[in-house]
């Protein structure tokens, strides 16, 4: 909200510093012209003020104090200046990184510079149509989704009337390995579709929940978890993020061993598996979308090289960091830190 007295400053940046510069000019005139007088040497008693002084001119304090006075009038008005200025941008800054993390946040309101208002406007306009985009990509990704299942669903169907028994699970396992890839590339697309809310969360009840279903489909997972207070995450979001690692982590090393440690200002949830891990020059472009290694990691293990693209993105919607490092004996470590979010004034 505008405060009152701003009705009163020029409308532009250049106005504003214009009439900065010059009251800060006029306020150190006074300034010294003041300290001039008050500081200015009194003539020896009997002296007339005309004659010249009987010791001959005299130094006069005053002037390096007008000096003083001066130079520290402009430092300061140019540091009130720099952050006056210096605030729109700061503004629009943190703007942009709520944008990165939730593009359903509300838009700035549009006040300050002539300046200042037409670049908020400009990005609430770019948020606009980012979000317009979103929701285009969203119903087209919506019937993509429903155009290619359709036809799957017909070729199940007509799988399950083959005579080979061989060629009908043959068929079974390709219909599925399609629909799997289908179901994981659309949820990638689909990305941010339905924002959900952050709210409280008990993530040590929540990876006890994941590793009972998992052990319950009889795979090796384990979880070892300090006891650890709630943190402001989206729930679904944070169990597909670590559901993505710990299959990763069963797939290509047989189990999953989930650690959670409790910090003052952040979680850390490590799941750590046996397997043959990953070269060191590919820990980070395993992370990218549709990236698979085709060694240890190859496309006999199934998958679409998007589990871990989707826990990063993940990760980073709660400013978070997803990082990846080969044991010290075997396997692969992936570690999900999750900051305690500090709720953030409106802009």
């Amino acid at each position: 909200m505008p405060r009152p007295w701003t009705r009163f400053l020029p409308s532009t940046l250049l106005g504003r510093l214009a009439l900065l510069l010059f009251v800060a000019v006029l306020v150190s005139h006074v300034l010294a012209l003041t300290l001039m007088f008050e500081l200015r040497p009194e003539p020896p008693p009997g002296h007339r003020m005309h004659e010249p002084h009987p010791h001959g001119p005299q130094p006069f304090p005053g002037f390096f104090m007008d000096v003083g006075v001066r130079l520290g009038a402009l430092m300061l008005a140019a540091w009130i200046g720099a952050r006056w200025l210096s605030q729109p941008i700061k503004q629009l800054a943190a703007a942009a990184r709520e944008i990165g993390l939730d593009i359903h946040r509300p838009p700035m309101v549009e006040n300050g510079t002539v300046e200042c208002r037409a670049a908020t406007r400009v990005f609430n306009q770019m948020q606009a149509q980012i979000r317009r985009q979103l929701d285009e990509r969203d119903r087209f990704v919506a019937a993509v989704s429903h155009d290619l299942r359709t036809p799957l669903t017909r070729l199940a169907l007509r799988a399950e009337g083959l005579a080979d028994t061989v060629q009908r699970q043959q068929f079974r396992q390709d219909i599925v390995e399609m629909n799997d890839m289908i179901t994981a590339t659309l949820d990638y697309l689909r990305g941010a579709a339905a924002p959900e809310p952050f709210a409280p969360l008990d993530v040590a009840s929540l990876l006890n929940s994941l590793a009972d279903d998992r052990q319950g489909c009889g795979q090796d997972v384990r979880l070892t978890a300090d006891s650890a207070r709630p943190i402001e995450a989206q729930t679904s979001s944070l169990r597909r993020c670590v559901d993505n690692l710990v299959e990763n982590a069963v797939r290509y090393g047989g189990q999953a061993r989930i650690r959670l440690s409790d910090h003052p200002d952040r979680l850390c949830i490590e799941v750590r598996d046996e397997g043959p891990g990953i070269p060191a020059v590919e820990l980070e472009r395993v992370l990218e979308p549709f990236y698979r290694l085709e060694g240890s990691r190859n496309r006999s293990h199934g998958g679409v090289g998007l589990g871990l693209s989707i826990a990063q993105d993940i990760a980073r919607r709660h400013r978070g960091t997803l990082e990846l490092r080969n044991g010290e004996q075997a396997g692969l470590v992936v570690t999900l830190t999750l900051p305690r979010l500090v709720a953030t004034s409106a802009l």
